[in-house]
């Protein structure tokens, strides 16, 4: 073996370590999230850091600099793989090892804080600790912006290459459309019957179940437990999921599940001779919610699934107070100007996402001081959605993502709802006898399409360039939109 070939095999033998142990980390936030007992948040804060630190020597240990000088990679994922590695490394090396982690052990406690003030609505309890994380990313932000923009280096994690210009200037195009739609939606003569009743916890959980196995969920390798907030953890061979429960609204659980299915089925999905490798994961955020969100809307929420779906709820809970498959797919899509973001239809999904990413950037840039924030969500709020939010868990204390860090994630939303407008598009051309599938409950020629064109390919290509190579044409902000119209102009008959 020549010297780069015995070099590029040392530096992904130590990749696979490095990629083992970010799992065992990951489990330990899966199982705070899950299982751990309330009174071990202190513990696992120390837990998370020690990973951190472990893992930050990892990947800042000098020899990786020395393999990646003479590394040869022997095809194109190898390529791939080095290219991953060196922007990690790059990365990684800017930020000091006891300033990660800090910011482990304080983003490890902080969803602690919030869960309880959340509870409790209240903002008070909340900002000083929501302040020290603030001020932690913004160091990590000066670290890696070396003198540019401190949002577009945290953004960086989440959607390589993407800016809060170029982010900015797609939710400029996009905003008069859907304000738009929104209004002719709203204004409509017709206006769909909500689904209303009680449902028990139990009935749907199991029917939760069977939607995830009707999008392909392999439950060999996952599992579902119930959180605050749901979100999906993992991947390769082990990729679980959680969703919450609320009797009174049953979509809430049910589209929370098969959109945390489209996330595990990713990483389920990638090529498993990418595992434990810098491709073994989703490329990007961006990438990341395209899956899920086409699973939960362009899919979940279609006239031909949600048909199947009444049937199965009218077999397990009786007669509900919508009649026909027709009034249920248009209670599933009814357009309300609600205050939760995970809850919100598909028109004014992205008005939100456009509404927190304005407030992110603001407090990242500093132009909005954390005590202003309640006040500064609610005045956005009531001039976006034309309500007044009636108690914090309603505004800024309903999102998990600012006591985890996550400043620059809430753009992917919106992007990965963009990604799969190009990917629906490109996957109802494709796939004959798809709307058939969906009507009888199975999803498999849809999610084997996405499987095959994109899944699959992991971390292979940048972002963008994952989805025109599944779609065949560069994405952009356009069969989003023309989606959105015609699907809700021709249920409120506009």
């Amino acid at each position: 073996m020549s010297v780069n070939n015995k070099a590029f095999a040392a530096l992904m033998a130590h990749q696979r370590q490095t990629e083992a142990l970010s799992m065992v980390a990951e489990r330990l936030g899966w199982d705070q999230e899950t299982m751990m007992p309330r009174g071990a948040a202190e513990q696992r804060g120390e837990e998370m850091a020690a990973m951190e630190g472990v893992l930050h020597a990892r990947r800042t240990d000098p020899r990786i600099g020395e393999w990646l000088e003479v590394a040869e990679a022997p095809d194109a994922a190898g390529q791939a793989a080095l290219r991953l590695i060196r922007r990690s490394y790059a990365r990684a090396q800017k930020v000091p090892g006891d300033l990660a982690e800090a910011l482990a052990r304080l983003t490890s406690t902080a969803q602690g804080v919030w869960a309880e003030a959340r509870a409790r609505d209240d903002v008070p309890g909340f900002l000083p600790t929501l302040a020290e994380v603030i001020a932690l990313r913004r160091r990590e932000a000066e670290c890696l912006a070396e003198g540019g923009d401190l949002y577009d280096a945290l953004m960086d994690d989440y959607e390589p290459g993407a800016t809060a210009a170029t982010i900015g200037a797609m939710f400029d195009r996009m905003r008069p459309r859907l304000v738009a739609l929104r209004e002719a939606v709203l204004g409509a003569t017709y206006q769909p019957k909500a689904l209303t009743g009680n449902f028990q916890t139990e009935t749907q959980l199991r029917l939760a179940r069977d939607l995830a196995s009707a999008f392909g969920y392999d439950w060999s390798r996952g599992r579902m437990d119930l959180a605050v907030h749901p979100f999906s953890s993992g991947g390769w061979n082990d990729s679980r999921i959680t969703t919450r429960v609320v009797e009174s609204e049953p979509f809430n659980c049910f589209y929370s599940t098969i959109h945390e299915v489209g996330h595990s089925s990713y990483e389920l999905g990638i090529d498993p001779d990418y595992a434990l490798t810098p491709l073994g994961h989703g490329v990007s955020m961006g990438v990341h919610e395209s899956q899920s969100r086409i699973y939960e809307n362009q899919m979940g929420r279609g006239r031909a699934f949600t048909g199947w779906m009444f049937g199965e709820m009218r077999a397990r809970f009786g007669d509900l107070s919508v009649d026909s498959p027709e009034g249920f797919y248009h209670a599933v899509n009814r357009v309300q100007p609600g205050f939760i973001r995970t809850e919100a239809d598909e028109v004014h999904y992205n008005l939100h996402i456009m509404m927190r990413f304005d407030l992110e950037r603001a407090l990242v840039r500093g132009d909005l001081a954390v005590g202003d924030l309640e006040a500064a969500w609610n005045d956005r709020f009531k001039a976006d959605f034309g309500a007044v939010v009636d108690r914090p868990s309603n505004g800024m204390l309903q999102d998990v993502h600012w006591s985890c860090g996550l400043f620059g994630y809430f753009p992917t939303y919106t992007l990965g709802n963009v990604y799969a407008g190009c990917l629906w598009k490109s996957l109802t051309a494709a796939v004959p006898g798809l709307e058939a599938g969906l009507a009888a409950g199975d999803a498999t020629a849809a999610t084997g399409w996405l499987r095959e064109n994109l899944q699959r390919q992991g971390g292979l290509r940048e972002p963008a360039a994952t989805i025109q190579a599944a779609c065949g044409f560069a994405p952009d902000e356009g069969p989003l939109l023309d989606y959105l119209e015609a699907k809700f102009r021709d249920i409120y008959a506009i």
